[in-house]
């Protein structure tokens, strides 16, 4: 017996080490992760999380003592596929798959070091560390359609008369605005978390664990679609003296709180009764694990995890372009003249910029090109960073977004591109703005196609070259003027963007 318990500590040591390990072999990945808690109140959440697991593992502690560690080798295919993956969105700098393949690696070295039988005592408080990636910016946009939507709708069935333009609105006394502070994703991302662990302490039942999980992720979607009609009638209603400041933010609060003690409350009528014991897995039901079994899954866990780090590097490196890119032999068939406009997309670094505005037939139109090579996360083509314009922006309102195909016609042939259409307007000026992704010789506008082409190319040591091309033309009423003038342009100077995209490729 006091050899078996040497052999559990030695294994709870080594577990303890590979746990570890991660922080120290994925370092840059670790650091992102509390980058983004610091830089951002929707993902602050994150320091809580581990804390949590911590305790949750805790209440298991005396389970936990009297279930021997049984690695699992089969597990360790597992951790080689989240290596990979992280391999792969560390190659296409997809930041939330390379965290969420950081976190997974967690819970599959437990179940790899210690078996399945211990992995399924803490199987929540394992997964429950998933909620720490900041995950949720790509609900956003529908969530502040939907919020704009439900105001306007509750407000014009209040008879309230609306005047809407996108996400802005204008009422009698005063003119209000869905930005991405009021869209709720933190209220859901906060009702969600709180929704799992509620779930899971309350009930054993797997189907009132995820009827209770479904409600926490649809009441607070519509509860602050309901704050926000509240806050907008709230200041109606005092003359625009409430709720158009801090107070509007602390009301939502108040409100959101409310809404999760009401679901919880309700929720709490039908909790399971916790179960009388739990049995430990008998030590003598197992077969003995032997040091040299502990020892040999720990240090193929530990290179399993190095694997993929180390091969980006040599693919990195492999790919790197000392050649600065050059977009000063780009010539137009227009006129070039001087800028007509001061709006500017909001992207991130490139290595390269052209930025001209060019006339010809009374038409106007500016062309921006911006190129990327050797990117980073801090300076890369395909970015959530990267708009057409700020949501807060105070000069400049996005009225419509879409995606459309036109066919360019060029000497007798025809060559569908995928386009990106916005339209911004101000206080004196219409624009209609297109935008296409070049990517190593592929035009492209869709970010997951575009992130699957830039991997490709960087396996196979072809570089990460891409493009912003964006061009935009002014309207007065109609936009299809604008997009007259932007046929016209592309019709006579595609071939010619092209060409010295692909030349610099060559570099």
């Amino acid at each position: 017996m006091r050899q078996e318990n040497r052999t559990n500590l030695l294994g709870l040591v080594l577990l303890m080490v590979a746990l570890l390990s991660p922080f120290v072999i994925y370092t840059a990945t670790a650091r992102s992760l509390v980058e983004i808690w610091n830089s951002s109140e929707t993902f602050a959440h994150g320091y809580i999380i581990l804390p949590i697991s911590l305790w949750l593992i805790w209440r298991k502690r005396q389970l936990l003592s009297n279930t021997p560690l049984v690695p699992y080798w089969p597990a360790l295919l597992l951790v080689v596929l989240a290596g990979i993956g992280w391999l792969l969105a560390d190659l296409g700098d997809v930041q939330v798959i390379r965290q969420y393949c950081f976190v997974a690696l967690f819970p599959l070295i437990v179940v790899t070091l210690a078996g399945w039988r211990i992995f399924n005592v803490i199987a929540f408080p394992l997964c429950f560390l998933l909620l720490a990636v900041p995950f949720g910016d790509i609900f956003i946009a529908p969530l502040i359609n939907f919020t704009a939507d439900f105001t306007v709708t509750a407000l014009q069935l209040t008879g309230i008369p609306v005047l809407r333009n996108g996400s802005s609105f204008a009422i009698p006394t005063g003119n209000w605005s869905v930005v991405e502070a009021c869209s709720g994703v933190r209220y859901l991302i906060s009702s969600f978390t709180l929704g799992c662990l509620f779930a899971y302490l309350t009930y054993t039942s797997w189907k009132k664990r995820l009827m209770l999980i479904i409600a926490s992720l649809i009441i607070p979607v519509i509860a602050n679609g309901l704050r926000a009609y509240l806050i907008v009638m709230l200041g109606h209603l005092s003359s625009m003296t409430l709720a158009v400041g801090v107070d509007h933010l602390i009301y939502g609060w108040v409100f959101f709180g409310l809404v999760m003690y009401l679901l919880f409350w309700v929720g709490n009528f039908w909790r399971d009764d916790a179960p009388a014991s739990e049995t430990a897995i008998r030590p003598d039901l197992t077969v003995p694990t032997s040091v040299a079994t502990l020892l040999g899954s720990t240090g193929a866990v530990l290179l399993c995890l190095a694997i993929s780090p180390l091969t980006v590097n040599v693919i990195e490196r492999a790919n790197y372009n000392p050649h600065a890119a050059d977009l000063s032999a780009f010539h137009s068939g227009w006129e070039r003249t001087a800028s007509f406009v001061e709006w500017q997309p909001h992207y991130l670094p490139a290595q390269a910029e052209l930025d001209h505005s060019y006339a010809r037939d009374n038409h106007r139109i500016n062309l921006i090109i911006k190129y990327y090579r050797n990117q980073t996360h801090a300076a890369q083509l395909i970015s959530s960073s990267n708009k057409m314009n700020v949501d807060d922006s105070k000069t400049w309102v996005n009225n419509t977004q879409s995606d459309l195909i036109e066919n360019l016609t060029r000497s007798g042939t025809t060559r569908p591109i995928s386009i990106h259409e916005t339209q911004l307007s101000n206080a004196t000026q219409h624009l209609l703005i297109w935008s296409m992704d070049w990517i190593n010789g592929q035009f492209n506008n869709s970010h997951i196609a575009g992130k699957m082409i830039q991997t490709f190319n960087k396996l196979r040591l072809a570089g990460d070259d891409g493009a912003a091309v964006i061009i935009c033309a002014p309207f007065s009423e109609n936009p299809e003027e604008a997009r007259a003038a932007m046929r016209s342009f592309l019709s006579t100077d595609f071939d010619a963007i092209e060409t010295v995209l692909n030349t610099n490729r060559k570099r």
